[in-house]
């Protein structure tokens, strides 16, 4: 294998290796099960069947109740990504109530996004404002607060930096830099929001 070669396989496993940390799940949220229970709404289609087994969920904390031994935090659920952050942007699917062992200062939690790993206990009556609503309860072993994020998203660019001129009449082939590269562009930038540990 040529030294260019040996090069580019570097470089792709280095990418994909970095690429596939960008998609792993924090070490909080790793549960003993190959895949914790994620579907707040199959849950609480019959909530007693799911009573014991591992969950996941996560979403927006919308209220933090500090007891004796323990903290309560009220979550507007939303569905996961694949590294178990919440998905911005999506609808609530439910409230659950998770249970944190200790103190938990509501500063640090209120209006956050988290996700939270521990063990269906059931459910519980509560209310929102002033309606009466069946609470899933959590007793949550781990917990990941995650942090709103802005990024700047480059218009799309060409492809590739490097171009195989093809041979001509007069000129044999030819691999070098593209004379068109950083000239294109898309449109103008845009900025993002997304939730980083």
């Amino acid at each position: 294998m040529s030294m260019c070669g040996k090069g580019l396989s570097g470089l792709l496993l280095a990418c994909t290796l970095v690429l596939t940390g960008c998609v792993s799940i924090p070490e909080t949220l790793q549960g003993s099960s190959p895949q914790p229970q994620q579907d707040l709404l199959r849950v609480m289609s019959d909530p007693a069947i799911y009573v014991g087994q591992e969950s996941r969920f996560g979403g927006k904390v919308v209220n933090v109740i500090n007891l004796n031994g323990k903290t309560r935090l009220e979550i507007a659920a939303q569905p996961l990504d694949e590294s178990a952050r919440p998905r911005l942007g999506a609808a609530s699917v439910g409230r659950i109530y998770a249970d944190i062992h200790g103190f938990v200062d509501p500063i640090d939690v209120k209006n956050q996004y988290v996700t939270v790993l521990g063990t269906l206990k059931g459910t519980e009556e509560g209310k929102i404002g002033e309606a009466n609503y069946k609470f899933l309860v959590i007793d949550v072993r781990g917990y990941q607060r995650w942090q709103e994020t802005r990024q700047v998203i480059a218009p799309p660019q060409p492809m590739d930096p490097w171009i195989w001129y093809g041979p001509t009449r007069r000129h044999g082939g030819y691999w070098g830099p593209n004379p068109y590269w950083g000239m294109y562009n898309g449109g103008p930038m845009q900025e993002q929001t997304i939730l980083t540990e």
